[in-house]
């Protein structure tokens, strides 16, 4: 897993692309544990909130493979 920072030829840090992916894709889950906090008592909406979760979760495995 490289979420490392990318060093530039001067010495500076920079963020890689696939570290704001990362970090979007910590928002979205983040976000989907609030969507099933809030449709506790709802059927549907917590049926929609729990997928929105494993689909996010879906998503994150590959920052998690090699290759």
């Amino acid at each position: 897993m490289s979420l490392r920072f990318h060093r530039e030829s001067d010495g500076k840090k920079r963020i890689t692309n696939r570290q704001i992916d990362f970090a979007g894709w910590i928002l979205f889950i983040i976000s989907a544990c609030g969507f099933i906090i809030a449709s506790i008592g709802s059927f549907w909406a917590m049926f929609g909130s729990v997928f929105f979760l494993l689909a996010c979760l879906v998503f994150i495995i590959p920052f998690f493979r090699e290759g």
